[in-house]
């Protein structure tokens, strides 16, 4: 298409024009958008990777801390355990029987020193009825099933055994183990506290960069909807475009159709007899019709034979045979 075709639609050049500025206008404004769109995104990945990673360092602070805890309450588990049997050993000093505040331990001592006393009473004692023997293996059985259970309790506390004997000597010795565990489980909250302390701003900073990350999502996907519409609106533009573009197209055609018609008849109005068979033998036959020519002479000859259409034969000189008188 030539705008600078003089034939073509003032009109129509003039709104083609000034679509197609629209739309190199509008090419700019969704390049933009798209640009925008690409550095909002690029800044946003940027911003999760950096908010994955923190999380990471936070889980990683926060499994630390779970343990810290853990250590803890296993200290403050075994210092109250061994305060449990110092309480129980203050009780039998004083005299008093409480199997309720009994601890493991304590319950665990007296457990495997009434098994001795019955199987050395078996082992030991020849004046035992059937009877009673089979009651004391019962009871035999009830126990070892009972230290059994106690066992895995007091290894896991890993409480300190106590002598039975010397109930002072073990309740002091009992004291000073619940002191340490007291203590580790103070350190150990302390260690689990200043962990917290430095996971707090990480948290501070994770819900920023999930923020930020939010809202820079939002600006892309904003910007992504401004392109799509603008792309939209050029692709409504541009069937106009192409509409005007065809019309232009017709017109064009129709005008080159005509001047190569107008052409064609002038060629035809000018041609000479030898330049075409047929205008040749049309004249021909015009001019025959016309008697401007005959065809194997002159038009003179043929007024001559026309005039003297027979001429007469010389008498032939000669002698002659006469008649026989």
């Amino acid at each position: 298409m030539s705008e600078d075709d003089p034939l073509m639609s003032d009109d129509l050049r003039t709104r083609l024009h000034a679509m197609e500025t629209r739309l190199r206008r509008m090419r700019e404004q969704r390049s933009n958008h798209n640009e925008n769109a690409k550095r909002a995104a690029d800044s946003r990945d940027s911003v999760q990777n950096q908010g994955k990673e923190l999380r990471e360092r936070i889980s990683e602070k926060l499994e630390e801390q779970k343990e810290v805890r853990a250590r803890a309450k296993t200290h403050q588990a075994k210092r109250d355990e061994i305060q449990k049997q110092i309480g129980g050993l203050i009780s039998q000093k004083r005299g008093r029987r409480d199997e309720g505040t009994k601890s493991v331990v304590i319950q665990l001592s007296e457990t495997i020193g009434e098994i001795d006393r019955i199987e050395n009473q078996i082992m030991t004692d020849g004046n035992l009825s059937l009877k009673k023997e089979n009651r004391l293996l019962k009871k035999l059985k009830t126990l070892i099933s009972k230290r059994d259970e106690l066992m895995p309790e007091v290894q896991e506390l890993q409480v300190i055994e106590i002598d039975l004997g010397d109930m002072e000597g073990s309740i002091q010795l009992l004291r000073s183990e619940a002191d340490a565990e007291h203590k580790a489980m103070l350190d150990a909250n302390k260690e689990a506290d200043e962990i917290w302390e430095e996971v707090k701003p990480m948290l501070e900073e994770r819900d920023f960069l999930r923020a930020e990350g939010d809202r820079l999502h939002a600006a892309f996907i904003s910007s992504r909807e401004s392109a799509d519409k603008v792309h939209s609106d050029m692709k409504e533009l541009l069937d106009q475009v192409n509409e005007i573009r065809d019309e232009l197209k017709a017109q064009r055609e129709e005008r080159e159709r005509i001047i190569r018609e107008h052409n064609e008849s002038v060629r035809e109005a000018t041609k000479t007899p030898d330049e075409d068979e047929e205008l040749a033998e049309s004249l021909t036959e015009q001019l025959l019709e016309s008697g401007s020519i005959t065809l194997g002479g002159t038009r003179a000859d043929a007024s001559e034979r026309e005039s003297n259409p027979r001429r007469k034969k010389s008498r032939r000189l000669g002698t002659t045979r006469g008649k026989r008188d």
